[in-house]
């Protein structure tokens, strides 16, 4: 299986171009759930705020069930016998680490200068700096997995409509757009603490919306 730069995420490639890092991607993305889990949870008694511990875990568990997805999708593309411009596109482009950017500062923006009620609601009038960092750390680490979901999306739609595949593949690349669909259902999770954050909540449910529309259309054409 090729694992050649542009044939991999940019979260694939940052753990494995560590020089002498040669974790298992399990035990990376254990490892991912019980650093943040244990600092939300270790944040949360220290300062408090255990408001806030609910959503961290969810939102800690749907970036861990991200990341199974990314290597999920990566380790099937690579073995697609899809034309070089399909792996380019997917991988090489780095399109999704756009869109996880695009999503984080639109979601920052929102918290710290828009509407700052979430932030009160969950960590209190004055939020402890390391609490905030944490929430940062683990924010991003969202919004990367849900530009990865995105874009997933689109480049299915343009697979589907640009690649011939096998009977074998066609059938292969259905389940992995449908598992792309069931992600981004899981991200639904989070509603329960967006029902008074309209902005929030239409964003969540509209991209999951969307993601279910774009790789339907791509089951659909392939």
């Amino acid at each position: 299986m090729s694992r050649e730069y542009g044939e991999t995420w940019v979260y694939e490639s940052l753990v494995g171009g560590i020089p002498g890092l040669n974790v298992p991607r399990t035990l990376a993305v254990a490892l991912q759930f019980v650093i943040f889990e244990v600092g939300v949870l270790g944040l949360g008694w220290y300062y408090g705020t255990w408001d806030a511990v609910a959503a961290g875990t969810v939102a800690v568990v749907i970036a861990a069930i991200g990341s199974v997805e990314m290597h999920r999708l990566g380790a099937k593309n690579r073995l697609l016998g899809t034309p070089p411009e399909h792996k380019r596109l997917l991988f090489g482009s780095s399109i999704e680490i756009v869109l996880g950017v695009l999503a984080f500062i639109a979601l920052v923006t929102y918290l710290f200068a828009w509407d700052g009620s979430l932030i009160d609601r969950l960590f209190g009038a004055d939020p402890p700096i390391p609490v905030v960092y944490l929430t940062l750390l683990v924010l991003w680490d969202l919004t990367y997995r849900i530009g990865t979901s995105w874009w997933s999306a689109v480049v299915a739609l343009w697979r589907a409509v640009h690649v011939d595949l096998s009977p074998d593949e066609r059938a292969t690349v259905r389940r992995l757009d449908a598992e792309n669909i069931g992600f981004s259902v899981i991200q639904l999770a989070l509603v329960p603490f967006l029902l008074t954050e309209p902005i929030l909540l239409g964003a969540v449910v509209g991209h999951v919306i969307a993601v279910a529309l774009v790789c339907g259309a791509a089951i659909l054409l392939t």
